[in-house]
């Protein structure tokens, strides 16, 4: 296992081509510059998506993805014309259908891509532990080296610090042997040190040699590492930006939707309400729902709060102070949750949503679901959304090269976007069960230059129990 403070720096060369994706002159060309607005208008992206996974376009697509929307007062002059009554219900039932297929397509973009990211993370995390294994063994063989020649260094000294070379004449003229037994004896004594002394020699050249090739493999392993890094970030900035695409896709599903939904009751009504009835009413649920909405954030954000305060101060190893509480160092504990799994290799193990990493790169904060989770420092979010096996999750930039990630979080449950600046102990979301987890928590990790190391040692360097 790693050591805990080993500090892993990015390449300052940029990755080699891998030839998995266009050259940014090829992008420039096949996507030109285009705003979310714009993007929604045209439904490029939309298209593209439904191309991309083998769906039919609808022939009604560039209807909707136009955002040619009727005014009421259109449906007000169809209403009076079979002819022009009936096209206009045909158009509303097309748009209505274009944005339901807009944002199934960029939902499965995003949830593609997430995977992708979650994959290449934790490849680069693979990448970057094994070449700190192989530099620590590169360094503890050298290290065996070093002793080794040492000590063939003193045996050498004890046998020629008489006099070199002639040291065995020496003792054989010496004449202070008591007899020949006594002579044999010390000739003996003599040999079997230069024997050991050989023997240590050896053993210096091979460790000497086993260090270089270690120190070989960890330059290889580093530059496969920074490459790995590479594809890591760029596959985050790519999951961040289809998961906001599907969101507005979302967004405007939901803007749009009622309006065109009571525009089509009012063309096929038969009775005599008004018009005027049917937007009267879309302005009350809109209303509601917005009220809704507002009043389910509130819920959450109580809920989560109260979750925190009857955790108290924390379990796992204590804490301290409470999940939010910031201690002088300026970080906080990111949850009030009892550590129900470490850092560190582990078992294996399978369930329903697919089977966890055989290395775990953070620890476990059980408080509950639902319960809070918050920012270990202050700092700006980089990520939020889907990750693969981390399902939705969040991930943040305090600067100097420290980052800290939440994953697990539930459904609906991140209550930050990517760009906004947190502080510390700021609730920023609430403790789920997505992704590939076995129960409500908070999984917790910290990062050094982009790789994680072990949040407990790095949290007790500044003054939090987790």
């Amino acid at each position: 296992m790693q050591s805990e403070n080993v500090t892993v720096k990015a390449s300052a060369e940029p990755a080699p081509e891998c030839g998995c994706a266009p050259s940014p002159a090829e992008q420039k060309r096949l996507w030109p510059h285009m705003n979310r607005r714009s993007a929604l208008g045209l439904g490029i992206l939309g298209v593209a998506a439904l191309s991309a996974f083998g769906a039919a376009v609808s022939p009604f697509g560039s209807r909707a993805f136009a955002a040619d929307y009727p005014s009421w007062d259109d449906v007000v002059a169809a209403k009076n014309n079979e002819a022009a009554k009936a096209a206009e219900i045909t158009n509303i039932q097309n748009l209505i259908a274009g944005l339901e297929a807009d944002v199934a397509a960029k939902k499965q973009v995003a949830q593609q891509l997430s995977d992708e990211f979650y994959v290449a993370q934790q490849a680069y995390f693979d990448a970057a532990r094994r070449a700190d294994q192989l530099q620590q063994q590169a360094d503890a063989q050298a290290a065996a080296a070093t002793d080794a020649a040492n000590k063939a260094g003193r045996v050498a000294a004890q046998l020629y610090r008489n006099g070199g070379d002639d040291t065995s004449m020496e003792l054989f003229f010496s004449g202070s042997a008591a007899g020949a037994d006594d002579l044999l004896t010390r000739l003996g004594a003599m040999d079997k040190l230069v024997e050991r002394n050989q023997a240590l020699y050896a053993q210096a050249v091979t460790a000497r040699d086993s260090a270089q090739s270690l120190s070989d493999q960890a330059a290889v392993q580093r530059a496969e590492r920074d490459k790995l890094q590479k594809i890591a970030e760029d596959k985050m900035v790519a999951a961040q930006k289809a998961a906001d695409e599907a969101q507005a896709a979302l967004d405007t599903q939901n803007a749009k939707r009622g309006e065109l939904e009571a525009q089509l009751a009012a063309l096929q009504d038969t009775t005599a309400k008004t018009l005027a009835d049917y937007q009267e009413g879309e302005r009350l649920r809109k209303e509601a729902e917005a009220a809704a909405a507002a009043a389910a954030a509130a819920k959450a954000r109580a809920d989560a709060e109260a979750a925190a305060a009857a955790g108290g101060g924390g379990g796992g190893g204590g804490g301290s102070g409470g999940g939010g509480a910031v201690v002088g160092s300026g970080w906080c504990r990111p949850s009030s949750g009892w550590r129900s799994s470490g850092y560190g290799a582990r078992a294996t193990q399978c369930g329903s949503q697919g089977c966890s990493s055989s290395f775990h790169y953070g620890v476990d904060l059980a408080a509950g679901c639902g319960s809070a989770i918050y920012a270990a420092a202050a700092g700006r979010v980089v990520y939020a959304g889907a990750n693969g096996g981390y399902g939705n999750y969040v991930k943040i930039d305090h600067g100097g090269g420290i980052g800290t990630g939440y994953g697990h979080i539930r459904n609906g449950g991140i209550f930050v976007g990517v760009g906004q600046w947190v502080a510390a102990g700021q609730l920023i979301a609430s403790e789920g069960n997505t992704g590939r987890s076995f129960g409500c928590h908070c999984h917790f990790e910290t990062y050094v230059n982009g790789y994680p190391v072990n949040p407990i040692d790095f949290m007790a360097a500044r003054g939090i129990s987790v």
